[in-house]
């Protein structure tokens, strides 16, 4: 048990120190033998005539975009239309039309060009030598 609890470390004084957000009485009341009663440390708000009501109590259909109930879904079919089917359609269409990655389709008819070069020119496809040797300067030995 005290490994579990070595795991908050300099937090867990703070944890304790803090009572919970609510009590729940065992003892009898005076009214009421034997129920429990839940008490509040914070008391409720006296409730006023003049009240917030909130939109999801006049619109059950709320959804974020408007007060009045049919601006409010017109918005919401609008904003999903254009955010999730045009995005995806566009986007879809952007990506497929993007350039050749890393010129892979590039490097293939370069290299069947090349082929169909060499094989004209009676040359062998590979060289055995990659760089002309004539070009590469080589050190001598005493020269090291």
């Amino acid at each position: 048990m005290l490994t579990r609890l070595s795991r908050f470390g300099p937090a867990l004084p703070r944890l304790l120190s803090n009572p919970p957000a609510r009590f729940i009485s065992q003892s009898k009341p005076t009214g009421a033998v034997g129920s429990t009663a839940v008490t509040e440390l914070h008391p409720a708000a006296e409730k006023t005539g003049h009240s917030e009501v909130s939109p999801y109590v006049k619109n059950p259909d709320y959804h974020g975009f408007s007060s009045d109930p049919v601006v409010d879904e017109w918005n919401m079919r609008v904003g999903f239309f254009f955010g999730i089917s045009v995005a995806l359609v566009i986007g879809g269409t952007f990506i497929h039309y993007l350039p050749d990655h890393g010129m892979r389709q590039w490097a293939r008819r370069e290299a069947e060009r090349v082929v169909q070069q060499r094989e004209k020119e009676g040359l062998p496809l590979i060289d055995q030598n990659y760089y002309d040797p004539h070009k590469i300067v080589l050190t001598t030995a005493g020269e090291e």
